[in-house]
């Protein structure tokens, strides 16, 4: 498990079999608190019919259990897909599995909204 620094910039991850290993043993105790939102707005992926870029928005949204997910490893994480082709709709229900894997919560909804292109935009929620 590669480990992230402390400052400085993130090496780039390898794949996101590793990154939600790092999304994992990054996570930190859960304080009070009954839900947790993060949204990532810079997100890109890869059409895998036709190569191009789609960009996007992840957002998270859980119940804690016993641990929450650290901002720069969910940062390392969602930049593992920057190369990976993958629609839509299956990078909402591997993110929301991988979230599951990370830190078991209580439940998690994961929605990625991909950036209109060619004319249609699209949303898809996976919820666990």
């Amino acid at each position: 498990m590669k480990e992230l620094p402390a400052t400085g910039p993130l090496p780039r991850p390898q794949n996101s079999r590793e990154a939600r290993e790092v999304l994992k043993a990054e996570a930190f105790p859960a304080p009070n608190v009954q839900l947790v939102t993060m949204t990532g707005t810079e997100f890109t992926s890869i059409c895998p019919r036709t190569g191009q870029p789609d960009f996007g928005t992840v957002t998270i949204e859980y119940e804690p259990a016993k641990v929450c997910i650290e901002s720069k490893s969910l940062k390392y994480y969602l930049w593992s897909y920057r190369d990976e082709g993958a629609f839509c709709e299956s990078l909402a229900a591997q993110i929301a599995d991988d979230v599951v894997y990370a830190i078991k919560p209580k439940s998690v909804a994961v929605r990625v909204t991909q950036n209109v292109r060619g004319g249609i935009a699209l949303v898809a929620e996976a919820r666990r």
